[in-house]
């Protein structure tokens, strides 16, 4: 018996000490990893939201860049994090596709990881070069099918984000265009003004710049709502293509086990930030959207984007092994 109350009082002491920090959380810098480069959007993201958590929470976010392996490498360190709320990681689309495409991790987008926020969305745009004779999506995709493998799509590389978008357009449509993966997004959008490929579907920051400049022609947003960087471009529904609603996404990570009182201030500090004008109007400057979507909404959207990626995987051939 007085083994068990020792026991017992111990275990309170326990809690209340672990309550006790996490209602002074944080106590310290938080690292928030990135597994991109620095100056990639990823990274400027996180940039922005960390200056607002900085000044809310009264500690520094120390941004740490792990770049490699189709962002494998930064996703894995936060994994394995010690899970006390001092390491966080922004991941995105690509941690959505790699398990759709068998791409090998080692760790589990669902198990090893706690949601926390999305905190941004850059939509994808439908573009095709000005010199084909198609003024809106009908005609592309009438185009398309008058002259199947004619014309090519370009993308940022196989079994990438803008690879599986362009996948999934081909699919919803019914046509047949022939691929052409480049080493990088930048590069492929090299090609496309040069007429190399003659459409893609590619994000909002590299799309805006030469649509503006009537570089390239942008037939659709791949939302489900018009984009505010360009409002009078119909959405791929709108357009006559439904279904065709791919975006690119930032969301806010932890480690699984954190403490639920830890990811909660982080929730609400996190929620604050991403509804201020501040925030706001500087996305806004680099083409993206803000989002608030909290833990439930962001475990439920990562677990569809997977389901998404897999089924337009699978029905294009598409796989890591390429």
């Amino acid at each position: 018996m007085v083994v068990l109350k020792g026991y017992l009082i111990a275990i309170a002491c326990l809690l209340c000490s672990a309550n006790a920090s996490a209602a002074g959380y944080p106590e310290r810098p938080i690292r928030v990893v990135v597994p991109y480069p620095a100056g990639a959007s990823y990274d400027t993201v996180t940039r922005m939201l960390g200056e607002g958590l900085t000044d809310r929470m009264g500690q520094p976010l120390i941004v740490e860049n792990r770049p490699g392996a189709s962002g494998i490498i930064g996703a894995d360190l936060v994994a394995k994090a010690t899970p006390d709320g001092y390491t966080l990681g922004m991941l995105g689309d690509n941690h959505t596709i790699l398990p759709a495409v068998g791409r090998k991790t080692p760790y589990d987008l669902f198990r090893d990881f706690a949601p926390v926020m999305r905190v941004a969305t850059l939509e994808n745009v439908v573009v095709i070069h000005p010199s084909v004779a198609a003024g809106n999506l009908k005609e592309w995709i009438a185009l398309l099918k008058a002259s199947p493998g004619k014309y090519r799509y370009g993308s940022g590389g196989t079994a990438g984000s803008s690879h599986l978008a362009a996948a999934r357009f081909t699919q919803l449509a019914g046509v047949d265009m022939l691929h052409v993966p480049y080493k990088a997004g930048g590069l492929a959008v090299t090609g496309m003004l040069g007429n190399e490929v003659q459409s893609m579907v590619v994000n909002m920051i590299s799309a805006k710049g030469h649509v503006m400049a009537n570089r390239l022609r942008a037939l659709a947003v791949a939302s489900r709502e018009r984009s505010p960087h360009m409002p009078n471009t119909p959405t791929a529904a709108e357009a006559g293509l439904p279904g065709l609603e791919v975006s690119q996404f930032y969301a806010l990570m932890a480690p699984a086990r954190t403490p639920p009182a830890a990811l909660t201030r982080l929730e609400n500090v996190t929620r604050d930030v991403a509804k201020s004008d501040g925030y706001r109007k500087r996305l806004d400057a680099q083409g993206a959207t803000p989002a608030s979507d909290g833990p439930r909404e962001l475990a439920a959207m990562l677990k569809q984007e997977v389901e998404q990626n897999r089924s337009t995987a699978k029905a294009a051939g598409i796989s890591a092994e390429q």
